[in-house]
């Protein structure tokens, strides 16, 4: 898969915890999901859109920017995602939301950029994230997985879902990049 996604879940003789979508951050195995997918996760697997399963671990998770990173267990040269830069995104910019939606994994669905800026939406208590709006279509199991730009940069992540036909949400890969590093080197 050239984006890098993959599925998250816990093993399935063990009750699952969570269940969502990631992509790979780094050729070594970090791969960007979101802390609702694995907070409290006993055991981390991520599948890849190719069939391989690989045991993880959580590297760092904070809860109120509800980004996390996963450690793939001894892998190396993956395909990593290539990050944009969300402030350059426009509304009325096509995009593609890649993951699970319903269970169904390595899905896409397409939309535009439907508004920036949108505070946090009383989403995270304390949160100080400022989501892209969009119309693609994000359902349960998308969060943490990848919104690209048409250049296939990753420009946002998946994490937040509107009831019924509501936009969903992404965290703008520019706040991000200042967290992930953080996650990385201390966990938090």
């Amino acid at each position: 898969f050239p984006f890098g996604g993959g599925a998250f879940g816990a093993p399935e003789s063990s009750t699952p915890l969570g269940h969502g979508s990631g992509f790979v951050y780094s050729s070594d195995g970090l791969v960007v999901t979101n802390h609702h997918v694995v907070e409290g996760a006993e055991s981390v697997e991520v599948r890849m859109s190719d069939g391989r399963q690989f045991a993880a671990h959580v590297v760092g998770s904070d809860p109120l920017t509800d980004l996390a990173l996963v450690q793939i267990d001894g892998a190396s040269g993956l395909p990593a995602a290539t990050l944009g830069d969300s402030n350059a995104a426009r509304v009325g910019d096509w995009v593609v939301a890649l993951g699970s939606p319903l269970g169904l994994e390595h899905s896409a669905s397409v939309g535009i950029v439907s508004a920036k800026g949108r505070g946090s939406l009383g989403l995270y208590r304390e949160s100080y994230l400022d989501f892209l709006q969009t119309d693609a279509d994000i359902a349960p199991g998308s969060s943490g997985g990848p919104l690209f730009d048409l250049q296939g940069r990753v420009i946002g992540i998946n994490t937040a879902v509107g009831p019924g036909s509501a936009p969903g949400f992404a965290i703008p890969i520019d706040q991000a990049k200042t967290i992930l590093p953080a996650l990385q080197a201390h966990g938090r």
